[in-house]
């Protein structure tokens, strides 16, 4: 006997529409990966791994990574203030100067915020964190030495379901904690030819 799949709402297929077709970098690879099940009835992820590659998973060319999630509770949830939250991660390798510096946490925010406000996103109630891991190793592990990462975790609700938007910013986000210069305007990056 075959169960019943429930029809997702028009809002949530709206809104998932509105992430079609979009361009990203090419160095930015993107892949739908299963969603959490327990915060909200209806969700999607996809995880996105910033390689120096375009187009490949060279673990040598391996700059960062993030993550993409839309819930979505037709009741909507009162922490939300809306039926949409969008949360995002991006986690990348720093310079170790980079990882002193004490405005670290502040300049991982405005790249949020700046790619909010360049990708034109409605949102409010938006809250997260920038985080500094410092690694320092011992043991048979010293060969690696130390390291310095920075994760920016956000997330906040939309204004409206086109979230293509939201897509894009959380994109920029993600190559910014990478270390990959921003594109100048009317700037279309190219992959090579093989």
């Amino acid at each position: 006997m075959k169960e019943d799949v429930p029809v997702a709402p028009p809002d949530f297929q709206d809104a998932l529409e509105s992430l079609r077709g979009h361009r990203v970098r090419p160095e930015l690879r993107l892949e739908e990966v299963p969603a959490p099940s327990r915060i909200a009835p209806y969700a999607l992820a996809l995880t996105g791994e910033v390689n120096a590659t375009p187009g490949t998973m060279d673990p040598d060319g391996f700059l960062g990574h993030g993550r993409f999630v839309v819930l979505h509770d037709p009741a909507g949830q009162e922490a939300w203030h809306g039926t949409f939250r969008v949360i995002v991660m991006a986690k990348a390798r720093l310079e170790d100067e980079m990882g002193a510096d004490p405005m670290l946490g502040e300049v991982g925010w405005t790249w949020l915020t700046d790619a909010l406000t360049e990708a034109g996103v409605g949102y409010h109630d938006l809250s997260g964190t920038v985080t500094r891991v410092l690694s320092e190793t011992f043991g048979g592990l010293e060969l690696r030495g130390g390291q310095v990462e920075i994760e920016v975790r956000a997330s906040w609700t939309p204004t409206t379901t086109d979230l293509g938007p939201h897509l894009l910013a959380w994109a920029a986000l993600t190559c910014t904690t990478a270390g990959l210069e921003p594109l100048p305007d009317n700037v279309t990056s190219l992959t090579r030819r093989r």
